[in-house]
């Protein structure tokens, strides 16, 4: 839902996202979010204040009344009932509690090194523990499989596509934003990732060899954003929808589209295969996927299957016999 914070927000709310936003460098999605979640926090504690008329929606709750000193009268205890409002009444889930608790933790940090609130009624504010779950990802073989599965007049193109998906464990918003220009003739890509931070990703041969057999036939004539590497059939840059529904294709000729893949799942099957089968360090890892912490990464340290097995067997006790005389 597109929200207009220039519009809506009070003051203090929109010096906190504006910081965010140009002295922070977050995306324009992410400072989207943090007032969606103020706005959703204030709501509440207008709600649950009776501050405002019982018979107004939720929704329908303004919050042209927070300035600071109801920011600074919020209480932990406040916070904790907001938490149990967001499961039990809007059956919000973990990672959307842990998302508004940071949120809330960020403007409360704010505003007390600002010296906006003199102390922080947050600092001990917990976050909701995210349930851990491991990342679904392509084998070795069924990577092959849709590469190889690519077919038609976009041949080159969407072969390329996948390519740098699972060969650079590309976003897809990173992927789309790729510019002609990004592609180097040192055989590096430069990419643009969140919150508008550069990183350079070293290409290997069958990225190299994709992306030129791509440039031979990539459209020129008529292309209306010539910077654009990757080009739709009416000469745009190609958008995130369109890249999705094309990867989906291709999962679907494999008999994968309704087990969960999708484009941030081919992210995932690179950066599991480099740990996996490459021996790629795990802060080496981070820097190709452009995390910003170690702890984001880790996730991909999970073991296969396959190597579980062979500890169990690489055991020097695993073939000890019982030397027991049978009476």
């Amino acid at each position: 839902m597109a929200v207009n914070f220039m519009d809506e927000a009070p003051d203090i709310i929109k010096q906190f996202l504006l910081y965010m936003q140009n002295i922070k460098g977050r995306s324009l999605k992410t400072v989207d979010e943090y007032y969606i979640d103020l706005r959703t926090f204030f709501r509440f504690i207008n709600m649950n204040r009776k501050l405002v008329d019982s018979s107004l929606e939720f929704d329908e709750i303004k919050i042209d009344n927070v300035n600071s000193d109801l920011i600074a009268s919020v209480t932990l205890r406040e916070t904790y009932e907001f938490m149990n409002y967001l499961l039990r009444e809007r059956n919000n889930n973990q990672a959307s509690r842990a998302r508004k608790t940071s949120s809330l933790r960020q403007f409360y940090k704010y505003l007390e090194r600002n010296h906006i609130i003199e102390n922080n009624p947050l600092k001990d504010l917990e976050t909701p523990k995210r349930k851990k779950s491991l990342p679904k990802y392509l084998t070795l073989e069924q990577s092959i499989e849709l590469l190889n599965a690519v077919e038609g007049e976009n041949y080159y193109r969407d072969y390329c596509i996948l390519t740098l998906f699972l060969n650079c464990g590309l976003r897809l918003s990173e992927l789309v934003g790729l510019n002609f220009s990004d592609i180097r003739t040192d055989n590096t890509m430069r990419v643009l990732g969140k919150g508008n931070k550069e990183r350079v990703i070293y290409l290997n041969k069958a990225c190299i060899d994709a992306i030129n057999a791509y440039k031979k036939v990539r459209p020129v004539d008529g292309v209306k954003d010539k910077n654009a590497l990757f080009i739709s059939r009416n000469h745009n840059r190609m958008s995130p929808k369109t890249v999705q529904a094309m990867v989906y294709k291709y999962l679907e000729k494999i008999g994968l589209n309704a087990q969960g893949y999708s484009c941030h799942k081919l992210r995932h099957t690179a950066a599991t295969l480099m740990y996996q089968t490459g021996d790629v360090d795990i802060r080496v890892l981070k820097d190709i996927l452009g995390h910003e912490n170690l702890g984001t990464t880790e996730i991909y340290t999970h073991l296969s299957s396959r190597q579980l097995k062979q500890a169990a067997e690489s055991n020097p006790l695993g073939n000890v016999k019982p030397n027991k005389n049978e009476k």
